[in-house]
């Protein structure tokens, strides 16, 4: 036990930009759930494009590998690289905090889940899923801001300067997050472009405060 706790705190010291994440994430959990508990959806968000995507309980595996995207993405490149981790921060925790505002003042939901069709094992975790992710607070997705903050990092890295095959997979993975919450009917196509754009609009401003160094 001891040497778990100095082991612990040795990689702290080594690392102490590790606080920067774990405060973020505590404050993000305690208000995403409290906002889910506290507000009402005012406006809700659609356009005809949504109407011309089927549901496919398949998009569940693409959905719940944002957790460890979530986690994964941040520990890596505290790890690896300082500069790409500072930029990630900044990215995925701007945009979180800018999309948990914008829940606040302009709340907003979904009318586009329908009855799943199917009964399968896949179907019963997209049901799970519904219970505990509530259609409220969409626009912009979390989901895809987050998401997109850890491939514009990837892509851009030095350190898959050679290793374009990483960088292919993570374009995939961000194609297969947005086609995941369309077809899953999380988000509206609205709520998937904005969230996005959101990471886009960060990204000149992260490397303008941490210059990435040619």
């Amino acid at each position: 036990m001891n040497q778990t706790k100095n082991g612990l705190t040795a990689f702290l010291r080594r690392h102490p930009e590790t606080w920067i994440a774990v405060g973020y994430f505590a404050f993000y959990l305690l208000s995403f759930f409290a906002l889910e508990r506290i507000t009402e959806p005012r406006f809700i968000v659609h356009c005809p494009l949504d109407d011309f995507i089927p549901f496919c309980e398949w998009g569940i595996i693409p959905y719940c590998s944002w957790y460890l995207l979530l986690v994964g993405g941040p520990v890596f490149f505290l790890l690896k690289d300082k500069g790409d981790y500072l930029r990630l921060c900044f990215i995925m925790f701007v945009g979180m905090t800018i999309c948990l505002a914008l829940y606040v003042v302009l709340p907003t939901g979904l009318d586009l889940r329908q009855p799943i069709p199917r009964d399968n094992l896949l179907c019963k975790a997209v049901e799970l899923l519904r219970t505990i992710d509530t259609p409220t607070n969409v626009c912009p997705s979390i989901h895809i801001s987050s998401t997109v903050a850890v491939g514009i990092v990837t892509v851009r890295s030095k350190l898959f300067a050679r290793r374009r095959w990483v960088k292919v997979l993570m374009v995939a993975e961000c194609l297969a997050m947005c086609w995941a919450t369309l077809v899953l009917q999380q988000h509206s196509v609205l709520d998937v472009a904005a969230g996005a754009a959101l990471s886009f609009a960060l990204m000149p401003i992260a490397w303008k405060l941490w210059p990435q160094k040619k």
